[in-house]
């Protein structure tokens, strides 16, 4: 494990770094060859706007994710769910305690498995699922639509899908 240590303050070494690091932008133009990079610079914009947009009632795009999958398929356990969204066991469990919690989901016991729990949308979950779409495509994804329209968008999904998948 490599261990940096600081420069001492008072040398002259540390004032020229200090002086130019004040005075210079840092130059970071060459991190955006990287895909990796740009992508979750992409991402990190994306979430934020999506957190504004869902603000009033505090779901994160995981969250959304979640109550999305139960609304399709309900009476699917919660390894199903968590192993389609690639969410570690841990925090799929925090996830959905933060879920039941608000009254958005519930955990039953599985009848053909004790060690499994069957989730599903509550009344109150399904209510707030479809205002989220709402206000989702009305601005989020509307705003996209904009920013790219409609055939860069589908061609950004598609190409997005395949590193996804064949990755």
């Amino acid at each position: 494990m490599a261990v940096s240590r600081p420069i001492a303050a008072g040398t002259a070494r540390a004032r020229r770094s200090a002086k130019a690091s004040s005075e210079a932008p840092l130059l970071a133009d060459h991190l955006s060859q990287y895909l990796g990079y740009s992508l979750k610079r992409a991402q990190l914009r994306i979430f934020d706007d999506f957190m504004r947009c869902v603000a009033p009632l505090q779901l994160t795009p995981a969250q959304f994710s979640v109550m999305l999958l139960l609304e399709k398929n309900p009476g699917r356990n919660q390894t199903e769910i968590a192993t389609t969204l690639g969410i570690l066991k841990p925090n799929f469990v925090a996830l959905l305690d933060d879920l039941e919690k608000r009254g958005l989901c519930l955990r039953v016991r599985s009848v053909n498995d004790r060690r499994s729990h069957i989730l599903a949308l509550t009344e109150k979950g399904a209510a707030a699922l479809v205002r989220a779409k709402k206000l989702i495509a009305a601005k989020h994804e509307a705003r996209l639509r904009a920013l790219l329209g409609d055939d860069k968008r589908a061609l950004l999904l598609s190409m997005l899908e395949t590193i996804a998948r064949d990755f």
